[in-house]
């Protein structure tokens, strides 16, 4: 897999139906209902209705905890800050504004 594809969506994934994946996430959070539409039957059309069922539910349950532990300051635990500097450089991540809740409790 190619981590960096998740940002840099001209990159080929590795992952079956990888673009597909990437286009339903990105319009799962968007506003658009004709993108998501649109979004649902492509991946159906890839992978079968259980992926809309499954990649729906990942998505639903990764901002359920995400939020979570957002709200309640949920630091990082130091051996996966370190294990993971380079992946997060690569991915922008340190970028997002939610970043303080894990730098500040270093």
């Amino acid at each position: 897999m190619n981590p960096e594809a998740l940002v840099r969506p001209e990159l080929d994934s590795g992952v079956p139906a990888g673009d597909v994946l990437l286009a339903f996430a990105a319009a799962i959070i968007g506003t658009d209902q004709a993108a998501l539409d649109q979004a649902r039957a492509a991946l159906k059309a890839a992978l079968g209705p259980a992926a809309v069922v499954g990649a729906s539910a990942v998505a639903g349950n990764f901002s359920k905890n995400d939020r979570v532990a957002n709200g309640i300051g949920i630091p990082i635990d130091d051996m996966v800050f370190k294990g993971t500097e380079e992946l997060r450089e690569q991915l922008g991540l340190n970028d997002y504004k939610s970043a303080v809740n894990t730098f500040r409790h270093l």
